[in-house]
């Protein structure tokens, strides 16, 4: 099961850093640069579809959300008063602000944890795995490293290399491939490739996943036809050997 986190951070740099650091890590994240925009995500991603303004007695689809504080049009701390009610996953405030009091009042509003920055990308990992065992849900050490005869996959390097020569996949293809290498040797199904690569809206468009396994296959396999590393397993999804 892919985790899907909801970052909403104001610096555009930190935002792109954060990210790469937790897709690597295998998490699926959406990510947001403001209240209005984080609450425009909160309120049309959820359980019971889009279509309401109001976030009340909904579900969210993120298994947890990492929280700045200050962000361009409002602070962090009113959409954590605002979404705590309803949700049960876990919230971790990221912020500059050193405050003691701040900090108290805002764990007592129901924040899980609270980050001071600048913060090592592996406590931030540590801290996201703590809250969400706190909850119940196990975390797996991820799959960072892929090889198998000519083919090598490096997941924290962003790089593939096949017979010792690195490969050009577009970002697309490059998702698609690092979703089945953290699955390698397990079917991955069509609704989980579409929902986990592209989105929970394509999850009817498998012949994206079609269009997009030949096109890796032309790349990584000698012979497309008979695959020695992705194969297809008929009406279910594909799976990295």
């Amino acid at each position: 099961m892919t985790l899907r986190v909801l970052l909403i951070e104001d610096d555009r740099q930190l935002r792109l850093t954060l990210r790469n650091v937790l897709e690597v890590d295998g998490y699926l994240v959406t990510v947001s640069g403001s209240l209005a925009d984080a609450q425009l995500i909160l309120r049309t991603q959820t359980s019971s579809g889009a279509g309401s303004h109001s976030l009340g007695s909904r579900s969210l689809l993120f298994d947890i959300v990492l929280l700045d504080l200050g962000l361009p049009d409002g602070d962090g701390s009113m959409l954590l008063r605002e979404i705590r009610p309803f949700l049960k996953d876990p919230i971790l405030i990221i912020s500059a602000r050193h405050d003691e009091a701040q900090k108290i009042a805002l764990l007592d509003a129901g924040a899980d944890d609270y980050l001071v920055k600048p913060f090592s990308a592996g406590e931030l990992l540590a801290r996201i795995r703590v809250a969400l065992r706190h909850r119940g849900t196990h975390v797996q050490a991820p799959v960072v490293h892929y090889q198998s005869g000519d083919l090598e996959v490096f997941l924290d390097r962003h790089e593939v290399r096949l017979k010792g020569e690195a490969v050009h996949l577009t970002p697309r293809e490059y998702k698609l491939l690092a979703r089945l290498v953290r699955s390698a040797g397990k079917v991955v199904t069509h609704g989980q490739l579409l929902g986990d690569v592209w989105g929970a809206e394509f999850l009817d468009h498998t012949h994206y996943l079609r269009l997009y396994m030949g096109q890796l296959r032309a790349k990584l396999e000698a012979q497309p036809t008979q695959p020695r590393y992705l194969f297809t397993e008929p009406g279910i999804g594909y799976k990295l050997m």
